[in-house]
């Protein structure tokens, strides 16, 4: 069954032509835990930790996120959020992150770690550029059966109060949970009841152990349609698409649907690999130059680039050493990749 009707597809691509460059990037979400206080969503990973893990051991180093965000910066990556389980960081420690990857990467970020008071965003303020409320679905019905724990309430507050403090404020959209088309109405009252200024329209990844383990994943078709009516809506709204490793080829169709940039891909892992030279050709393929690298490791000096930061010498050597684990894995993929020449 054809979801995405020629004339739809091609309407959308002109609107996102009037109002954005012929180009794309690849947005990283940089996370800083695999726990959860919440714990109960019915579509995540995180759902599945042991019960008896607390959510505040699942917590990544310090210096390997950091890592992350220097080799972001230099691969020429978007930040799409910062973002972890739901009260894994205290506001203090979630304070200091922040405070350390501006010094890496010069600018504000997206925040996404549960829904914030306006105290907390005034708190942030000096390091974020929105927050990212993770909505998932806008069916009232659909909502209570996916994220028992996390009602859509305290994400709307969120979104009134960052509009006071002139935040920017974006959301999450998982397409294959049982969302219909007839939600889309729903969907666009409340972007333009919260003034959304950006959404991630993701496509459902059956997680082991979860209620949609055997879940059919969303066609190329399905995930554009959404694109398409969103991006013909609301012709200025940042759409991100979301694709997992095995999706890549639908990368192209998305983005004439209207997508502006791509994420969900496990680009350091993957770093290098035919996954990832197929993404640079996807966006090429839909007419897109694309920012940035997700094959070709750039020429760095990495230690200068981490010595020149303002942190402790202790901090900034275990930095070091973790980039090095992340660039020797990079590396190894790149090698891989090259075919071996003989010389007569």
């Amino acid at each position: 069954m054809d979801l995405i009707p020629p004339q739809l597809l091609s309407h959308a691509a002109e609107i996102y032509r009037q109002h954005f460059p012929a180009t794309t990037s690849f947005e990283r979400a940089i996370f800083f835990s695999w726990g959860c206080t919440i714990g109960d969503c019915q579509f995540c990973y995180m759902s599945t930790q042991p019960a008896d893990k607390k959510p505040s051991e699942t917590k990544r180093s310090v210096e390997s996120i950091l890592a992350e965000f220097i080799l972001a910066k230099k691969l020429g990556w978007d930040i799409g959020f910062f973002t972890g389980g739901i009260g894994v960081f205290s506001p203090a420690e979630l304070e200091f992150m922040l405070k350390a990857i501006q010094e890496i990467t010069g600018e504000k970020i997206w925040l996404s770690v549960g829904p914030l008071s306006k105290p907390l965003l005034q708190r942030y303020l000096p390091y974020i550029k929105g927050v990212v409320g993770s909505t998932e679905t806008i069916n009232p019905e659909l909502h209570a059966i996916v994220c028992p724990s996390k009602p859509l309430a305290p994400y709307e507050r969120m979104f009134d109060a960052a509009r006071e403090l002139q935040l920017r404020r974006a959301m999450t959209f998982i397409v294959g949970m049982g969302e219909t088309h007839a939600d889309l109405e729903l969907l666009k009252e409340f972007i333009r009841r919260y003034a959304i200024d950006k959404i991630h329209i993701y496509g459902l990844i059956p997680q082991q152990g979860t209620k949609f383990e055997h879940a059919a994943i969303p066609s190329p078709e399905d995930q554009a349609w959404w694109i398409a009516q969103l991006r013909i809506a609301f012709p200025r709204l940042d759409i991100q698409c979301g694709v997992w490793e095995d999706r890549v080829e639908r990368i192209s169709l998305l983005l004439n649907a209207g997508a502006n940039s791509i994420s969900k891909f496990r680009a350091t892992a993957l770093f290098a690999t035919p996954a990832a030279h197929e993404i640079e050709r996807q966006a090429a393929l839909g007419g897109r130059e694309f920012k940035g690298t997700l094959t070709t490791l750039p020429v760095v000096d990495w230690n200068a680039e981490v010595q020149k930061l303002p942190f402790e010498e202790d901090l900034k050597v275990r930095i070091q050493y973790k980039l090095e684990q992340y660039l020797r894995k990079m590396r190894e993929n790149i090698m891989i990749e090259i075919p071996v020449t003989k010389k007569i």
